[in-house]
C-alpha cells in the first residue's frame, strides 16, 4: 500500500510565496501594453510583403522634425533586430509635398541608394532649410551625392515610382496613419506617441512587445 504524503499548511504557504510573484509577472508581461490604449488593431488587416517574418513598417515623413529626431534611435533598434522581423521604411503622405517626398524615396530606392541618400535628404530639409519641393531641387540634392542628372530623372519620373507613390497613398488609408513617426506591426498593429505612449523609446517598446506577441502566434499556429 503506497503511503500518501500529505500536503501541510506550511507547504502550501510557501508554494504560495514562490508562484504568486510568477503569476504576477506573466500577467504583467501579458497585459502591460493594451489594445486602444498603447496601440491600435486594425480592424482589417494589411497583407504583408513576406508571411514567413514579422513585418515592422515605420511610417515617417522626411519634412517631420520628429522622424529626424527619431533617426539615430530607429536605426541602433533596426540594427538589433533578429532575423524573423522584416523592416521596412514607408513615406506617409497626405498632401502633395509629402507625395513628393514620397516620390524622392522612391527614386532612391530604385536606384539602390536609400541608404547613401535618406539622412541627406533628412538633414536638408530639417537642417538646410531646403524644403525639396520640386525636380529641380531635389535633382541637385541626388547629383550633390553622385547621381547623375539622367539616372535621377529617369527614376524619379518612372512608372513603377509612380506606382509605388500611389499605392503608398492608398495603404495610408489601410494603415490607418494620422501623425508621423508611426509603426506598423505585421500589417495588425498601429503604434504612435499620444497621450498613452509619449516618448518614441517606449514606441520602441510597444514595437517589441508586439512583434513578441506575433511571434508567439506564428509559433502557435505551427505547432
Amino acid at each position: 500500500m503506497t503511503k500518501k504524503r500529505m500536503i501541510t499548511p506550511k507547504l502550501q504557504v510557501l508554494a504560495l510565496v514562490f508562484l504568486l510573484p510568477l503569476a504576477f509577472s506573466s500577467y504583467g508581461q501579458i497585459e502591460r501594453y493594451v489594445a486602444g490604449t498603447h496601440y491600435t488593431e486594425l480592424s482589417v488587416p494589411v497583407n504583408t510583403n513576406d508571411s514567413s517574418k514579422i513585418e515592422v513598417i515605420e511610417a515617417f515623413w522626411y519634412g517631420c522634425v520628429h522622424c529626424f529626431s527619431f533617426e539615430p534611435l530607429i536605426n541602433d533598434w533596426a540594427s538589433k533586430l533578429p532575423d524573423d522581423v522584416d523592416f521596412k521604411l514607408f513615406p506617409a503622405m497626405w498632401n502633395d509635398w509629402m507625395k513628393i517626398h514620397g516620390q524622392i524615396y522612391y527614386a532612391a530606392e530604385a536606384l539602390g541608394a536609400v541608404d547613401l541618400l535618406h539622412e541627406h535628404v533628412f538633414t536638408a530639409i530639417n537642417i538646410e532649410g531646403n524644403r525639396l519641393q520640386n525636380e529641380r531641387q531635389i535633382g541637385a540634392l541626388f547629383a550633390e551625392h553622385g547621381i547623375g542628372q539622367e539616372d535621377f530623372e529617369r527614376a524619379f519620373n518612372s512608372f513603377s515610382v509612380r506606382t509605388k507613390v500611389n499605392q503608398a497613398e492608398k495603404r495610408m488609408q489601410d494603415y490607418q496613419i494620422r501623425s508621423t513617426p508611426n509603426m506598423v506591426v505585421n500589417g495588425k498593429y498601429l503604434i504612435a506617441t499620444g497621450a498613452a505612449v509619449t516618448t518614441q523609446q517606449e514606441m520602441l517598446e510597444v514595437v517589441n512587445f508586439l512583434v513578441e506577441k506575433e511571434r508567439q502566434a506564428m509559433r502557435s499556429s505551427g505547432d
